[in-house]
């Protein structure tokens, strides 16, 4: 069990940690497979060692990293396998929670948060700025699961995320400049407010899926077995 300061002070220095740490992971600055001292990451940060042995416990029950003891951290890798199999469970959680989005009844103005980060996504696109348009795109995803309303799905769907986040980095200027995936995302967006459940599981599940035959596919193109 991770145990936690309750000193405020104390809470707030591991989050800052644990966000920087989550940073120089998804940035590959600490590679996958690599192995790192407390005290190397503590001096990296520029933080004492309490902070960062609290956040690097956070981190491994987020699936990022390993604690070893005596043997400091290990950043943990994912295959090309991991990465199949995981956007199968984000597929189906996702899907449902664009079902109970769409039977929840919501009005055009309770939408509008969703349809602002399709604007954000429509503009990145036209200045082929890929990284506000991925911004852009975990937005309306988070989005999604705020509107399917299940705390528990957007808690599952966060951890997933999170061990997935360096393959979508590394793919992300690799890949086809994402239009249909904008598309994608009004077709969602109209049938949650049509209130058309099955549409939106439809259009939802064909876009999971394209997205992770794409990024397998670019994973493997390239000869990352592991990353």
């Amino acid at each position: 069990m991770t145990v936690v300061s309750r000193d405020p002070k104390q809470r707030s220095a591991t989050h800052v940690a644990m966000h920087q740490i989550r940073q120089l992971i998804f940035s590959g600055e600490l590679v996958a497979d690599s192995n790192h001292l407390e005290t190397e990451l503590a001096t990296r940060l520029g933080m004492s060692r309490t902070p960062v042995r609290e956040a690097t416990l956070m981190l491994q029950a987020q699936g990022l990293l390993e604690v070893q003891p005596r043997k400091g951290i290990k950043i943990k890798s994912i295959t090309v396998q991991d990465m199949a199999d995981i956007y199968e469970l984000l597929t189906a959680l996702e899907c449902l929670a664009a079902k109970r989005a769409a039977e929840a009844g919501f009005v055009n103005k309770e939408l509008k948060a969703m349809r602002d980060t399709i604007k954000e996504m429509d503009s990145a696109l036209a200045a082929q700025n890929r990284e506000a348009w991925a911004e852009a795109d975990e937005a309306f995803h988070r989005e999604l699961l705020r509107l399917g309303g299940n705390k528990h799905i957007e808690n599952i769907v966060k951890m997933v995320n999170d061990q997935i986040r360096r393959a979508r980095a590394i793919t992300l200027n690799m890949r086809p400049l994402p239009t249909k995936s904008n598309k994608d995302h009004r077709k969602l967006c109209q049938a949650i407010l049509k209130g058309d459940a099955a549409m939106a599981v439809d259009v939802h599940r064909r876009h999971r899926e394209a997205a992770s035959e794409l990024l397998v596919g670019i994973l493997n193109s390239s000869g990352l077995k592991r990353i």
